[in-house]
């Protein structure tokens, strides 16, 4: 049985949602970051990096959402195109949500929500990205029901996990300006897979508080003066 390491921020929410879709069995691993638990010295062989999420299947073990995505894909043959121009979209599109999506809006939550400082410039470039990334995936769905086009695949799976985050992210009318980005998600979040992996909040308790404690283990360059 597969074990995940994960919480329930966006990129271990697109993994579970692959989960569930493929059918896969697994075993649930919290991994509260507030608390410091990514740095544990267990965690950290798994995943150097201190992040989630994470996947340890058999003799196999796979850090990074995007590279668990495609790992589970190949392993299973489902949710991917056909043909390598297909292939090829799926792989441009996948590295534009791991490069551009994931991280322009994280940064931009950071700057917006957490940064004591204010950091006006650093929200305003964040701010800006996040929202032209965003706008660059909704006129790709302009035309189009999934991101490659009519058929479901993990790229659209990876979109979901952030894009649930969209309000947080850019504010709460960002969708009026993003239809086509709302509109994938809801047609996502109708499907039972993801409803099944939005009922892990129900699963384990993570720390909520974004506290001193927790802002030494999720901003250590603040607390280490870098």
């Amino acid at each position: 049985m597969i074990r995940f390491f994960y919480n329930l921020s966006p990129n271990p929410m697109k993994v579970a949602l692959c989960l569930e879709e493929m059918g896969l069995p697994y075993e649930t691993v919290p991994v509260d970051t507030r608390k410091g638990e990514q740095f544990d010295p267990g965690y950290s062989a798994i995943n150097p990096n201190g992040k989630v999420p994470a996947i340890v299947d058999g003799d196999v073990t796979v850090f990074d959402s995007n590279a668990i995505l495609l790992y589970l894909a190949g392993k299973t043959g489902l949710f991917l195109p056909g043909g390598e121009p297909a292939r090829g979209e799926m792989l441009s599109w996948l590295m534009f949500v791991a490069t551009g999506i994931g991280p322009f809006s994280g940064q931009c939550v950071h700057f917006r929500h957490f940064a004591r400082d204010g950091g006006a410039y650093a929200t305003e470039r964040y701010t800006y990205e996040a929202r032209r990334h965003w706008g660059v995936l909704d006129q790709r769905l302009k035309d189009r029901a999934y991101v490659l086009g009519e058929t479901y695949t993990i790229v659209d799976m990876a979109v979901w996990g952030w894009a649930r985050m969209v309000p947080f992210v850019l504010g709460e009318e960002a969708f009026k300006d993003l239809p086509n980005v709302k509109r994938l998600l809801d047609a996502i979040n109708a499907r039972p897979a993801a409803q099944a992996a939005e009922a892990l909040k129900g699963r384990h308790t993570f720390k909520a508080e974004m506290d001193e404690e927790a802002r030494g283990f999720m901003f250590r360059a603040a607390r280490d003066g870098a």
